[in-house]
């Protein structure tokens, strides 16, 4: 559950309980980008796609850490690699 967006010195920080993180604005772009993404190939609305990224802790323990290689990658090869990642970690089937 979404608790609170907020901004401070270039950082967005966002809080879901229990989760805190930090992510700059470029992270926050490419995270929408992702489930937008992944949404539209599993044709599945995006809040049931980032629940189930957040739920896993794919977006968390993967896409975050990963952002400075993945955002170099196609769209299409992102989407892959995260239905691929999804179905591993038993998210998908």
């Amino acid at each position: 559950m979404l608790a609170g967006l907020y901004l401070t010195n270039k950082f967005y920080i966002c809080i879901y309980i229990p989760i805190c993180y930090f992510m700059n604005f470029e992270q926050l772009c490419f995270t929408t980008f992702c489930v937008g993404s992944l949404a539209d190939a599993l044709k599945m609305s995006a809040g049931k796609v980032y629940g189930m990224l957040r739920s896993s802790g794919i977006l968390t323990e993967y896409l975050l850490p990963g952002y400075e290689v993945l955002h170099t990658f196609s769209k299409e090869y992102i989407v892959d690699d995260l239905i691929s990642y999804m179905k591993e970690k038993g998210v998908l089937e």
